[in-house]
């Protein structure tokens, strides 16, 4: 009696469970596909207001708006040669198109048309007057829901907007809509259950990469002018090195963090930074120059009142560049290897110098500190084993390996430092299976150094054909599979990061635009 009672019980807490494990699916199902609902109704609304514009204004021509660089457009809406509502509802338009090609945007920030109408009414123009921008989903934008890609972040609209967003309106600029993220950031492809996989703009079988994946597709489909990301790891440069565009990350304190949400709160073993991304590097100082000004300072006075200084910015003396073409973990792909060769020999010529430098203790860099920080066991370590006093202890390790770094630099007197970005993009799906890949972005996120990508070459046939030989520095298992996420990329964007000490934002950019310059004077010639 007991036995077939008590069996009777276990039968039903075993129907019980498998009943609330079924409501919680149907549940988070139905939130799913009422948040792809929602997204439709907006893209929807934001077609029919640029459908609007282009009914009422018929000799309207959108290409001779979309051609434009940044600089330019920003001279022509200040001379009053295009209007703002020209160049809003372009946008609006191209980033409807581009979003059909490789699914990037997941939501239309609606109170950009009152921002509009905001900005043509303020006397003063400000340095980003009139020019749509794109905001990473993570980053805050009132009565719009930071998703993360995570379900459980649906219904819960930002009660206010980031400082960065607040700070880029004060100059004029109009945010227009928000892009797709990896599911919680945390990893270099850009797919999540509720807006699905964003895919490589040039390849749609590649990734455009991570976590501002959504940005990254946009802003290189012409969708985007401008973009917002946000880099704990990489998320800016590697998708901006996969797309072929520019992109940097800043001192982790140097532009304001209030109102991004981060992937795990709490985290301060390794900085994440904000930054822009563009088609070119002028288009980042100018977002920089934007940003950092008094507005963001009193908006939050735990930012450093930095101004964009113009005099490094503009220099135009030579500078003494550390260079490395593998960092002796994982072994650079050809394409990668030969972009940075190239960039040292044409930076050679026109006048630089360059110094070999050997990224050291990197084997204890990636099993003592990333591992235990933030990386390689998706956290796990960092959540549910660290005790306080190996958190101290953690924190203190990252500290000297960072001052040690700082002393190699020092000694070497270098200004820069030029190595490779993590290109070309990887097929889909690889990131998950390679999450080592993001080493060589991620030292800069530890050691909290301003750091950007510059597009520079693509891969050839004859780098296809090296892959092959390809062994990496141990040929074991990750070896193998690095050759599989990167072949079959011929003609895809190959990159360069570029680094400089903390706090020297504009030391690194214009070191950036050495680089654009002269690779594009190469480009030219050939």
């Amino acid at each position: 009696m007991a036995a077939s009672l008590l069996s009777a019980l276990l039968c039903c807490s075993a129907a019980t469970l498998l009943w609330l494990k079924w409501r919680r699916l149907r549940r988070l199902r139905r939130q799913t596909e009422e948040a792809q609902r929602g997204r439709e109704g907006a893209l929807g609304r934001m077609e029919k207001a640029a459908r609007r514009f282009q009914e009422q204004n018929p000799s309207h021509q959108p290409e001779s708006i979309l051609s434009l660089t940044l600089p330019e457009l920003c001279r022509k809406l200040r001379d009053g040669l295009l209007s703002p509502e020209s160049v809003l509802y372009t946008y609006m338009d191209k980033a409807l198109k581009v979003n059909k090609d490789v699914n990037c945007v997941t939501d239309y920030l609606e109170d950009s048309e009152s921002q509009l109408l905001q900005v043509k009414s303020q006397g003063k123009k400000g340095l980003l007057y009139g020019v749509p921008i794109s905001i990473k989903d993570s980053i805050d934008c009132k009565g719009f829901v930071s998703t993360l890609g995570l379900v459980k972040r649906l219904n819960h609209p930002a009660v206010a907007d980031a400082v960065v967003v607040q700070v880029l309106k004060h100059q004029g600029a109009i945010p227009f809509v928000k892009t797709n993220v990896p599911q919680s950031l945390l990893s270099y492809d850009c797919s999540n259950l509720i807006f699905g996989q964003t895919v490589h703009p040039l390849d749609h079988t590649k990734t455009p990469g991570g976590s501002s994946g959504g940005e990254g597709a946009l802003i290189k489909s012409g969708g985007s002018i401008l973009g917002i990301g946000t880099d704990i790891g990489g998320s800016i440069r590697i998708p901006a090195g996969f797309c072929g565009i520019c992109g940097f990350k800043t001192t982790g304190n140097r532009i304001s963090k209030k109102g991004m949400v981060p992937s795990i709160r709490g985290q301060k073993s390794v900085a994440a930074g904000l930054g822009p991304m563009a088609r070119d590097v002028e288009s980042l100082a100018i977002c920089l120059r934007a940003l950092l000004c008094e507005e963001m300072f009193r908006l939050d006075p735990t930012v450093p009142p930095l101004p964009f200084n113009e005099q490094v910015y503009s220099s135009s003396q030579h500078l003494r560049i550390g260079y490395y073409v593998t960092d002796s973990f994982i072994m650079p792909s050809p394409s990668m290897k030969r972009a940075v060769l190239e960039t040292k020999e044409l930076l050679e010529k026109a006048g630089h110098v360059l110094v070999p430098f050997k990224p050291f203790r990197i084997e204890y860099f990636v099993y003592n500190i990333c591992v235990r920080g933030l990386f390689i066991d998706g956290c796990a370590t960092y959540l549910e084993s660290l005790s306080v006093k190996e958190l101290w202890k953690l924190h203190s390790e990252i500290e000297e390996y960072r001052q040690e770094f700082i002393a190699e630099w020092k000694k070497l007197q270098l200004d820069v430092m030029l190595c490779p970005a993590l290109t070309p993009a990887f097929k889909m799906g690889f990131p998950g299976k390679f999450s080592m890949g993001a080493i060589y972005t991620l030292l800069y996120n530890y050691l909290d150094f301003p750091a950007g990508v510059v597009p520079v070459t693509t891969v050839t046939k004859e780098d296809e054909e090296e892959l092959k030989s390809h062994r990496g520095h141990y040929n074991d298992i990750w070896d193998k599979i690095f050759v599989k996420a990167v072949k079959g990329a011929v003609g895809l964007p190959v990159a360069v990061q570029c680094a400089a000490l903390p706090w020297q934002e504009e030391l690194c950019l214009r070191f950036m635009k050495e680089v654009e310059k002269l690779s594009s004077e190469k480009g030219r010639m050939h």
